[in-house]
């Protein structure tokens, strides 16, 4: 009877120790031990301990694209902004300063004098300074737009169904994400282009909407980070959309704060050229008023010759 007992605990080992083989939420993770425990290189011999019943932190990942990148494994291969203050990751990863709970820290130097400030989704919102950059608090990003295109289709979609293709299949690949976050969405057919926003209320801290997209973003450009290697394709009228050429826009709680100075050549010589028109405009609006009373002087002198 002992010795069944321990055949049957052994067994009970084995299983435990089988099912420790993956990570499903990220597909770089290691697991062993027992009690399972999944964990992540960050760095050199720095493992991060991680929960794979979740999403993974952005700030996590990123660590973990920039360690790999340094050991030359592979990482990566309608719409526009929805308001004025939104920003767009131009940056590209870095290797960033994470929180214990996977936050990013309001200030990034990437191991460098240079350092900024950043958003929840650990996207710079200010201009770069040295380490004496005060960087008060993590401004929170609540709102993403997420603009996409679909390959062409063997028929028509409909646009009425279309919000609620995404938001299920956002919901059932992204860890039960919330899809009553997905406010609004805006489809032309005529190019297939999608944009879709995801807001949540301001101040609201419980959901992560830079884990979804960055998720999202991988995905679309055939690189999940999921063990389930399964694309983003929602479902309108048994029909899967394949989708293309994301791009994602944050809006943070509080607007950017850059300066002229740290503006691109592009953006500055714009900025010039309106201004030169503007000064020609007043100049020639200037002579033109000079002319005009140099005329009526001239007619005023030759009517009082007479008299």
């Amino acid at each position: 009877m002992k010795t069944w007992a321990l055949l049957v605990l052994a067994a009970v080992v084995v299983g435990a120790s089988a099912d420790c083989g993956k990570c499903d939420t990220m597909k770089w993770a290691t697991c062993d031990g027992t009690p399972c425990q999944c964990t992540l290189l960050v760095g050199n011999n720095v493992k991060q301990t991680l929960d794979c019943k979740k999403l993974i932190p952005k700030c996590f990942l990123m660590k973990a694209e920039m360690y790999r990148k340094s050991k030359g494994l592979g990482t990566r291969t309608i719409g526009g902004k929805p308001v004025e203050e939104a920003i767009v990751d131009n940056d590209g990863i870095y290797d960033p300063d994470c929180e214990a709970d996977g936050k990013f820290r309001a200030k990034q130097c990437n191991n460098t004098e240079e350092c900024w400030c950043v958003n929840s989704a650990g996207v710079r919102r200010t201009d770069k300074g040295d380490k004496n950059l005060k960087c008060e608090k993590l401004v929170e990003t609540f709102w993403v737009r997420l603009q996409m295109d679909h390959k062409p289709v063997s028929k028509p979609v409909d646009a009425d169904k279309l919000k609620t293709a995404i938001a299920d299949a956002i919901n059932k690949r992204y860890q039960n994400f919330d899809k009553s976050l997905v406010e609004k969405i805006e489809y032309d057919a005529k190019s297939g282009r999608i944009v879709v926003d995801v807001k949540k209320e301001k101040g609201e801290r419980k959901t992560d909407l830079a884990q979804m997209a960055y998720y999202m973003e991988k995905d679309i450009k055939v690189l999940p980070l999921f063990n389930n290697q399964d694309k983003f394709e929602p479902v309108v009228d048994n029909q899967k959309l394949e989708m293309e050429k994301i791009v994602v826009y944050y809006v943070d709680e509080e607007g950017p704060t850059f300066t002229m100075k740290h503006l691109t050549g592009g953006i500055i010589a714009v900025i010039v050229v309106v201004v030169l028109a503007v000064v020609a405009g007043l100049l020639a609006l200037f002579f033109m008023q000079r002319r005009q009373r140099q005329r009526y002087n001239k007619a005023q002198q030759r009517e009082m010759d007479p008299m």
